[in-house]
């Protein structure tokens, strides 16, 4: 094991472990005499304040993926990586005052049941299954690959020879309390890992910033990184850039990273679960609008420290140098976990270890959950055992989630060592993303769309998606993804005017005015926040 983490480290991820466990337990527990209903299981009865949702939204969302590859990516890449996040923030009050109002209406536990409501079982059924493909082939899988690649670095020897092992024992983590308790165990236990999450992250940020400037403290060190590493602190890259590619410019704000937010945001089961759980609608916004202003944060503690790595390596401090050698042309993504493993002190490091757990942990119960609602709602309910009590229900859920824990630790390790993991998960994602995105959009707002404009536009969006990829020029994974959305959006319209005689669907969702109305602390909120991003990219354009 690695000798600079000491007993008093163990002893603190030891207590957090503990914490989080019997948290998770406690929260679950039902009364004596009855026994937790789908909607409990599920939903976490529907009962979750806003502040639960919106720490829980952040907890689910912030996992390896983030504090490994978004710092990997701020490396490389520099502060334009955090698009991701700030745009996020305008996309999550998008969702809250558009979608969401919709979908709790609907009275859904899952996004594949909207699917149903709105088109047929069949295009629910195609999407049901893709999307638990999607969360225990790629979702799963990185992020405990990614974890345990971190956790090596840290507490291993660092040569990869620990990976499994620590992928074993996050699964174990997150399956401890997320199996028995569902939702609720999972909704709860974030509230106490995402106030973790960010006071480790900050730590780490703060500790990396007094090492490039000892004497000066963590505000001079902002202030050196921002001089040596100036070209590191624009958000809108010019076609010069050697990043160009995965981040064009202008059309970041305009066109593909929209269509990566409102998917990931808006039609994610393990993100608007949550939403879908709240006391209220109002209760949802305002624990979406919460989160929105987390988003605003992150970056300070994903992107940030991963510049900072990459200026210690322009000036060798610690040996950076030579750690770093290959990570400009080759895997950056030990840029995070080299920075806590090197600088964080005894104790502290016990601390920042967790909160990287936490933030794994957290994402892997949340993919679980929802990985398990889709299965035991979508497909076994309806195709393997229509007349299903709750105790059936809640037992196929706690099943399919050790079956899906299991799957993905098989294959986790297969994925290797890949540049810039997070940029990886993105241009792979959008390759579907954006045809899902039209079906939905579609779905929700042009009346006469119907189940043969949904079903051949997602069937048609593939090969649109994979023929922009391949195509003889560069073209920028997210104009791709822009591109796909609304060639897939056209082939909607064209299919349902020739197949619906230019009629409203039967089946398409009554809109008024009043379904979009929200209250005072939403709206206020929403314009503080468009004021605060609009600063940010203002001062860092």
């Amino acid at each position: 094991m690695n000798e600079n983490f000491a007993l008093l480290d163990y002893m603190v991820f030891g207590l957090y472990a503990c914490v989080i466990i019997g948290v998770g337990l406690y929260v679950s527990r039902t009364k004596k005499g009855e026994e937790k209903t789908a909607e409990d299981y599920f939903l976490a009865g529907k009962t979750l304040p806003w502040w639960a949702i919106g720490a829980s939204l952040i907890a689910a969302n912030i996992s390896a993926e983030q504090f490994i590859g978004m710092s990997g990516s701020g490396f490389k890449v520099g502060l334009a990586i955090a698009s991701y996040e700030w745009m996020a923030a305008i996309t999550l009050i998008v969702v809250a005052k558009y979608f969401l109002p919709i979908f709790i209406k609907q009275g859904l536990y899952t996004i594949p049941e909207f699917v149903e409501k709105r088109f047929n079982t069949s295009l629910k059924t195609i999407l049901a299954v893709f999307w638990i493909g999607l969360f225990v082939l790629v979702n799963l899988t990185s992020v405990l690959y990614l974890g345990g690649k971190a956790l090596d670095t840290i507490l291993g020897l660092g040569d990869g020879s620990s990976i499994v092992p620590f992928m074993i024992g996050l699964a174990l983590f997150a399956a401890a309390y997320s199996v028995w308790g569902g939702l609720s165990a999972v909704a709860w236990t974030d509230v106490i890992q995402v106030i973790l999450l960010v006071i480790g992250g900050l730590v780490t940020t703060v500790i990396a910033l007094n090492q490039v400037t000892p004497e000066g403290g963590a505000l001079a060190g902002m202030s050196h990184i921002y001089d040596v590493a100036s070209d590191k602190f624009h958000m809108i890259l010019k076609k010069d850039n050697p990043e160009f590619l995965n981040l064009p410019g202008i059309a970041v704000l305009i066109g593909g990273m929209w269509v990566a937010n409102l998917y990931y945001w808006g039609f994610n089961q393990y993100i608007i679960q949550r939403a879908l759980a709240a006391k209220s609608l109002k209760e949802a916004q305002r624990g979406i609008a919460f989160a929105a202003f987390l988003k605003v944060i992150v970056p300070l503690i994903v992107v940030v420290p991963g510049i900072i790595a990459f200026v210690m390596y322009q000036e060798n401090i610690a040996g950076a140098g030579s750690v770093f050698s290959d990570a400009l042309t080759g895997n950056n993504d030990h840029a995070y976990p080299w920075l806590i493993s090197n600088f964080v002190p005894i104790g502290l490091k016990g601390l920042v270890v967790a909160a990287l757990s936490a933030a794994i942990v957290s994402s892997l119960a949340s993919m679980l959950n929802s990985t398990a609602t889709i299965f035991t709602m979508d497909i076994y309910k309806p195709y393997i055992n229509k007349s299903a009590g709750d105790r059936q229900l809640v037992s196929v859920g706690r099943i399919s989630v050790l079956i899906a824990l299991f799957v993905a630790t098989a294959i986790a390790n297969t994925m290797g060592s890949i540049p810039q993991m997070f940029q990886y998960i993105q241009e792979y994602t959008g390759v579907v993303s954006p045809g899902i995105l039209a079906v939905f959009l579609m779905g929700l707002f042009w009346k006469k769309t119907n189940v043969q404009g949904a079903i051949i536009g997602v069937l048609a969006s593939i090969p649109v998606a994979f023929g922009l990829k391949f195509l003889p020029i560069e073209m920028p994974f997210l104009d791709q993804m822009f591109y796909t959305l609304i060639i897939t959006m056209a082939v909607i319209v064209g299919v349902s005017l020739n197949t619906g005689k230019g009629d409203d669907n039967e089946k398409a969702i009554p809109l008024f005015p009043e379904t979009f109305a929200t209250g005072k602390r939403f709206n206020i909120s929403a314009y503080i926040l468009l004021i605060i991003l609009v600063a940010l990219y203002a001062i860092f354009w």
